[in-house]
C-alpha cells in the first residue's frame, strides 16, 4: 500500500533530477543545477519554491517526522527546454539536514524534488519594489527577470559584504546596503535604508523577504509612514534565529 501511494505522489507533483552542478556564487551562496531525464510539466510561476526530498516521506521515520523529510528551495531559474532547474541556495549559519544537503551536494548525486509551491510572485502593478537579505535574493531575481522592460523596478537589498551581493536583472534600480557585522534580525541597516527609498508614490506592489521580524518592520514602515495598502504588500519570512523549516 505505502509503495502504490508512493508512486501515485510520485507520478504526479514529483520527478527526479541529478545534480551537474554545485558551485559557490558568493562566500554564502551555492548555485545547484538539477538536469532531469524528462521535460518539466508542472506549471511555474517565478518566485515558486521546489521541495527536495531528503528523506522517503512514506517511511517510518518520514511518517513519524514529516517535518524532517523535504526542504524548500527558490526556483532561480527553470531552462528554455524544461529540462534543468537552477537553485541559489544561501547557506546561513546552523547544522539543519537541507543546510547539509546544499553544503555536500555533489555533481552526479540524484535527487528528488516536488513541485511546485508558493503564492510569493509578482502582480499587475504601476511599479514594484523588492526589500529583503540575502536570503530574498535568490526569489528577487527570477521575479524581477520576468517583468517587462516598462515595469518600474525599485527597492534595496542587504547582505554581511559587498561580496555577498547576488547579481540582479539589469532594469532592476535597487540599492545595495550592508551591514558589517550589525544584526540581520530587526535589522537596522536594511530599516534604515527603506526609508530613505525615493519612491513613485504607493500605488505600486510591494514584496518583502528575509528574516521574519525584519519583514515585519518593513512591512509596518511602509504602511504607516508611507501611506501604503497592507494588501498591496506580500511578505515572506524565509528565516528566523533558532527555528528551521521556516519557508
Amino acid at each position: 500500500m505505502a509503495r502504490m501511494m508512493r508512486d501515485r505522489l510520485f507520478g504526479k507533483y514529483a520527478m527526479e533530477a541529478t545534480i551537474t552542478v554545485a558551485e559557490q556564487v558568493t562566500p554564502t551562496m551555492r548555485r545547484i543545477r538539477l538536469e532531469t531525464d524528462r521535460p518539466v510539466a508542472f506549471p511555474f510561476t517565478p518566485g515558486q519554491h521546489v521541495r527536495i526530498q531528503l528523506k522517503d516521506p512514506l517511511s517510518v521515520s518520514g511518517i513519524l517526522r514529516p517535518g524532517e523529510t523535504l526542504r524548500t528551495y527558490t526556483i532561480w531559474d527553470l531552462d528554455a527546454a524544461r529540462q534543468a532547474i537552477e537553485l541559489r541556495v544561501h547557506l546561513y549559519s546552523g547544522d539543519g539536514i537541507g543546510l547539509r544537503w546544499a553544503r555536500a551536494a555533489r555533481p552526479g548525486e540524484r535527487v528528488t524534488f516536488w513541485w511546485p509551491q508558493g503564492d510569493f510572485f509578482t502582480r499587475d502593478a504601476d511599479f514594484h519594489v523588492f526589500i529583503g537579505d540575502e536570503t530574498a535574493s535568490a526569489a528577487f531575481g527570477p521575479m524581477i527577470r520576468a517583468l517587462t522592460g516598462a515595469s518600474g523596478v525599485f527597492g534595496v537589498l542587504e547582505s554581511e559584504t559587498p561580496e555577498h551581493d547576488l547579481p540582479m536583472p539589469g532594469q532592476a534600480r535597487l540599492r545595495r546596503v550592508h551591514r558589517r557585522g550589525a544584526p540581520a534580525t530587526s535589522s537596522p541597516v536594511l530599516l534604515a535604508a527603506v526609508a530613505e527609498l525615493d519612491l513613485p508614490g504607493n500605488a505600486g506592489a510591494a514584496y518583502v523577504a528575509g528574516e521574519a521580524m525584519t519583514c515585519r518592520l518593513v512591512r509596518d514602515f511602509l504602511v504607516r509612514e508611507r501611506n501604503w495598502p497592507r494588501t498591496s504588500i506580500k511578505v515572506k519570512p524565509f528565516w528566523t534565529p533558532g527555528k528551521r523549516g521556516l519557508h
